[in-house]
C-alpha cells in the first residue's frame, strides 16, 4: 500500500478557469496604460469674462441700432437687463452644470457596468445549469460568501 497518491486529473475547473482571470491577466490589466477622457480645467473668471464681454457686445449692437424703433428707450434697457441676467446665469451656473453632466455621466458608467456584470452572471448561471460541476463551484463559491 502507498503512503501518497498522484493525481493526474486537473484539480480545475475549465469551464470556471475560463470565465475568471488569472493574477497575470489582472496585473496586466493593472499595469496598462489608461485612456484619460479630456476634461478642461474649470476657469471661472475665465466664464464671468467671457460672459461680460458678451453682454457689452450685446449693449453696444443696442446702442448702434435706431433707438426710435424700441419705443422711448424703455424696451430697449429692459432688452439689455435681459441678456445681462442671462448671460450671468450662464456664468454662475457653468460649475454646478459642470457637476451635474459629470455625475449624470458617473451614474450612467456605473449603470452600464451593473448591467453588464448582471449579463456575465446569467451567462454564468445558464452554463451552470447545464454543467453540474460548474454549478457545485458556484454553490461552493456563493457559501464562501455567506461566511
Amino acid at each position: 500500500m502507498s503512503n501518497f497518491i498522484y493525481n493526474s486529473y486537473s484539480v480545475e475547473h475549465p469551464g470556471v478557469v475560463r470565465f475568471y482571470p488569472t493574477d497575470e491577466q489582472r496585473l496586466a490589466a493593472q499595469q496598462a496604460p489608461r485612456r484619460h477622457r479630456y476634461e478642461p480645467a474649470p476657469q471661472p473668471l475665465l466664464t464671468y469674462l467671457i460672459a461680460g464681454a458678451a453682454v457689452l457686445v450685446v449693449v453696444f449692437a443696442a446702442l448702434f441700432e435706431s433707438a426710435e424703433s424700441w419705443g422711448n428707450g424703455f424696451l430697449l434697457s429692459a432688452w439689455m437687463v435681459l441678456w445681462a441676467i442671462a448671460f450671468a446665469g450662464v456664468a454662475l451656473l457653468s460649475g454646478p452644470l459642470r457637476r451635474t453632466f459629470k455625475l449624470l455621466g458617473n451614474g450612467y458608467r456605473a449603470w452600464v457596468q451593473s448591467r453588464q456584470q448582471a449579463a456575465a452572471d446569467e451567462r454564468i448561471w445558464n452554463a451552470a445549469l447545464q454543467d453540474a460541476r460548474l454549478m457545485a463551484d458556484l454553490a461552493r463559491a456563493m457559501d464562501r460568501q455567506r461566511r
